[in-house]
């Protein structure tokens, strides 16, 4: 059965009301030579998306919610005439593959992982699948580069993170890394094992990433504002801690409902605490994959 509308249609009812889509719009930033970040305001727009536009064409990175795909598509004009010539899923949440099936339907070459496409085709609970039009037509199980518009924009897996079907984007020549999922900057990380997730995968994957970033680099995060190298740095310390925390009381021989009443990350509670992701969420996320 597939499950992968469920994580995102609940982030939508905890943040945000379709009846006031109309309201959101769309606010751009130049992050390189012909590259954008779109990120919403007004409310709830979905995870960040990226252009780059050039010579050689127009290349999206996710396309939000369908609510939002005028405004979005307005916002998108608004930086070029050129329409959409490849547009990159992270992975297969609807609040980054809304839009697909219109995309896909104007010809747009939509492009993800292996697993991405997988999961898009199987039927929900409800025996319905994704349309064709919004189902990858490249997909790949490591890597591809894009070799356009002056720089080389290497998408890659991370294997097992936030979904099964992770990819990030890092961009050489301008030093800009879209992350997807595998950062949620300054709020606790949603993984979602239902779609092949896993804790120790979302470690793993940020860790690479940071591997691969430099103090000057620009990171797009899925959600939340632009970041740098040390808050990749901040939110992998922390997720590390918080295993090291939950996993010491597991192995006292405490059930998770015991764990989350201990709150041993009642430290982080502060500054990473969201509507969707709370603190208690976390903790039952991390104690259940140990």
């Amino acid at each position: 059965m597939r499950k992968l509308l469920l994580s995102a249609v609940t982030l939508c009812l905890f943040l945000t009301s379709y009846a006031n889509s109309a309201e959101i719009t769309f606010e751009s930033t130049s992050v390189g030579d012909g590259l954008y970040v779109l990120q919403g305001v007004g409310g709830f727009a979905g995870g960040n998306i990226m252009l780059s536009v050039g010579d050689d064409g127009v290349v999206m990175i996710d396309d939000s919610m369908p609510p939002l795909l005028t405004n979005l598509k307005k916002a998108i004009s608004e930086i070029t005439p050129k329409p959409i010539t490849f547009l990159v899923n992270t992975h297969v949440h609807q609040d980054h593959t809304g839009n697909n099936a219109s995309f896909g339907g104007e010809g747009v070459h939509i492009i993800g992982h292996d697993n991405l496409r997988t999961r898009l085709q199987a039927p929900a609970d409800d025996g319905s699948a994704a349309p064709t039009d919004a189902l990858p037509v490249i997909t790949f199980p490591s890597e591809i580069t894009f070799h356009l518009n002056g720089d080389d924009a290497r998408v890659f897996h991370l294997e097992m993170a936030h979904t099964d079907g992770d990819v990030a984007i890092y961009f050489k020549k301008a030093n800009v890394l879209h992350t997807g999922d595998v950062l949620f900057n300054g709020l606790f990380p949603f993984i979602d094992t239902s779609n092949g997730g896993s804790v120790q995968g979302y470690i793993a994957a940020q860790k690479l990433l940071y591997s691969i970033a430099d103090e000057n680099t620009v990171i797009v995060p899925g959600h939340g504002p632009l970041a740098k190298r040390a808050d990749l740095k901040a939110a992998l310390d922390m997720l590390e801690d918080s295993v090291k925390r939950v996993a010491k009381l597991h192995k006292k021989g405490m059930s998770e409902d015991e764990v989350v009443a201990k709150n041993p990350l009642k430290k982080y509670h502060e500054k990473w605490n969201w509507d969707f992701i709370t603190t208690e969420k976390i903790t039952r996320t991390i104690y259940q994959s140990l």
